[in-house]
């Protein structure tokens, strides 16, 4: 019978966390790093006591990290990416260690901005953006088609605002936050307003809204959608954010390591998928019963945008924080209801919780908005957490982000094409 390879474990099995990082060869911590990598998934039996992983998977990392760590002697190759913003562990996730839903419940998005950026709180700040930075953003998203997304205005923006910044440039750490504070409200008031009357004053949610939604705000929708801002900050290492460490790592300045981040938080997949999720709950109000919208979906071979999260068992905290705020307001509950439709009668195909999407688009959608606007809100969250990691990237060897291709076409040599 062939020997079994050292550290080998019956298929089927699962290990307690202790065990998955001894055959990984880590720390107990940097296994839940892994989890919220997407690289390792976990499952916690209802009163179990901790998370379990799966035996084969554990296996099959350890490998991929052995050939990893044998091909590592290349030049500049480095990708492990250390950091100190957020930690995702057990369906709940931290901002330097502290919870994200309490911090996005009790600070505004501007200080959990600073927290992130800086490892301080700073009460009642407000950023504003200097009005010969704002007047250049706002000429060139103005020079845009009328049917331009919102992500296709705020990237414009960037490019435009970072051309009027002679010191772009300058990647010192109070230099990148001096662009953080002014970039974040140029963005915002490039956007062009959906009221005349709106005036631009107040924290950046209430400078949002007037962006985002013809009717007057209450407080309830404003904290609402201020809440809204702060859990969506950062999530680790989403595609956009390691886009953004890979800008940094190239030694591209702020504006251009956010500038990369929105080109690709436009994906379906990422930040437009609340606009999908508003899309179905639109169309659930509408017919008064989610089941024919659910299976016409299905029967298009498209998934449910709104549900289900790799990197959560259970509910997505955020969109549980969210969904407590919007049970609070009136005006919510008939998107309230169409989403409870939709978990609903999904669950009966499979059993997926609802995630931030689909609380955004319940959001949007009760506060008058397009299905553009969770868009919009996600991509000026997440420009704080950009900052956040682009400034730990500066701090890192420069140009570490460059993995070696795998090869697997013809080999060489080849004759001349005819």
């Amino acid at each position: 019978m062939r020997d079994q390879e050292p550290g080998h474990v019956p298929p089927g099995r699962r290990l307690s966390t202790k065990e998955a990082a001894e055959l990984l060869g880590v720390k107990a911590e940097t296994v839940y790093a892994y989890v919220s990598r997407g690289q390792l998934s976990s499952h916690r039996t209802p009163g179990g006591r901790g998370s379990t992983f799966d035996a084969a998977e554990v296996e099959a990392l350890a490998r991929r990290n052995r050939r990893e760590s044998a091909g590592s002697s290349a030049p500049g190759t480095d990708m492990a990416v250390r950091t100190r913003i957020t930690l995702i562990d057990k369906d709940r996730y931290y901002f330097r260690g502290v919870d994200a839903t309490e911090l996005a419940a009790r600070h505004s998005y501007e200080e959990i901005a600073e927290w992130l950026w800086t490892g301080q709180l700073r009460p009642g700040i407000t950023f504003t953006a200097p009005k010969d930075s704002v007047a250049v953003a706002r000429r060139a998203v103005d020079a845009l088609p009328e049917h331009s997304g919102p992500t296709d205005r705020l990237r414009v923006a960037a490019v435009a605002a970072a051309s009027a910044d002679p010191l772009r440039f300058d990647l010192s750490e109070d230099a990148v936050l001096g662009t953080a504070r002014v970039l974040i409200p140029t963005l915002v008031a490039a956007l062009p307003p959906v009221r005349y009357t709106h005036r631009d004053q107040g924290p950046l949610a209430q400078r949002l809204w007037g962006r985002l939604s013809p009717r007057d705000p209450d407080d309830a929708s404003l904290r609402a959608l201020d809440t809204a801002l702060g859990l969506l900050v950062d999530h680790d290492l989403a595609a956009s954010t390691l886009a953004v460490r890979v800008a940094a790592s190239a030694r591209a300045h702020a504006y251009a390591a956010v500038s990369a981040g929105l080109g690709v938080i436009e994906g379906p997949l990422h930040g437009a998928a609340s606009g999908l999720a508003h899309r179905i709950l639109m169309e659930v109000l509408d017919q008064g019963d989610a089941a024919p919208v659910i299976a016409a979906e299905l029967r298009a071979g498209r998934r449910i945008p709104g549900l289900g999260h790799r990197l959560y068992s259970g509910e997505d905290p955020r969109a549980r924080a969210l969904f407590a705020l919007l049970e609070a307001m009136p005006d919510a509950e008939p998107a309230l209801a169409a989403a409870r439709d939709v978990v609903a009668t999904a669950a009966r195909h499979t059993p997926l919780h609802a995630n931030v999407d689909l609380a955004l688009a319940v959001l949007t959608a009760s506060c008058g908005m397009p299905a553009t606007a969770g868009e919009t809100i996600f991509a000026v969250a997440r420009t704080a957490g950009w900052i956040a990691h682009a400034l730990e990237e500066y701090a890192e060897r420069p140009l570490r982000m460059r993995p070696s291709g795998q090869y697997v076409g013809p080999r060489p040599p080849q004759p001349l094409p005819e």
